[in-house]
């Protein structure tokens, strides 16, 4: 007798911290379309909106690992879950929502582009090591580099200057025209957040 085909079978087998870990990427989401509103109608509330769903996120990502932890019920499908989350909610999120608030020359985009692929980067060697990190004591005792959700840090300061009305044409710190691009210096500061995390810096994990 064959057996009958499950369907939504991977559904079945998430666990309750895998829908926090999906509360995260929808938070991401959201902002990426509140930030692309901001774009279309330059009403700076969909910055505040975009930035309040990246701290959404953040409540979601700190969840996630909490319930997991108090279930004691964790996979790989949930750490692939967490950090492809993570990936859109505090890499391509926050650069996309300081594209919006004016970092969109030539130089900016490279260096936000950079910033990504350093999220991800550590991301990779998180999940890569994690299991090497553990094996005395079961439990990984400290991140190498800065982990991708300290963004929201980012994310707050273009808060702030949203409010104090320093984005786009006012942009703090101002620009500089190199060989036909622009930078404007503020993105600077993604550069050193991208820089951080892929660092060999260790950060004790609480």
């Amino acid at each position: 007798m064959t057996k009958p085909v499950r369907r939504f079978s991977m559904i079945r087998e998430f666990h309750l911290a895998d829908w926090f870990t999906l509360g995260n990427a929808a938070c991401g989401t959201g902002a990426l379309f509140s930030i692309i509103s901001y774009i279309a109608t330059n009403d700076v509330l969909h910055v505040y909106y975009a930035a309040g769903l990246i701290l959404a996120a953040l409540v979601f990502d700190v969840l996630d690992g909490r319930i997991a932890r108090w279930r004691q019920k964790s996979s790989t499908l949930g750490r692939e879950l967490d950090s492809l989350a993570d990936v859109i909610s505090f890499g391509v999120a926050p650069a996309i929502i300081a594209y919006g608030c004016g970092m969109r020359g030539l130089y900016d985009r490279l260096l936000l582009v950079y910033f990504v692929v350093c999220g991800v980067s550590r991301l990779a060697r998180y999940n890569v090591t994690a299991e090497a990190l553990s094996q005395e004591t079961g439990k990984v005792s400290y991140f190498e580099g800065t982990p991708i959700p300290t963004s929201i840090v980012l994310v707050l300061v273009l808060v702030i200057a949203a409010k104090l009305d320093a984005i786009g044409p006012n942009l703090w710190f101002g620009e500089v025209h190199v060989h036909g691009g622009t930078l404007h210096l503020m993105t600077l500061l993604f550069g050193l957040s991208g820089s951080l995390m892929i660092s060999r810096i260790r950060i004790p994990k609480p």
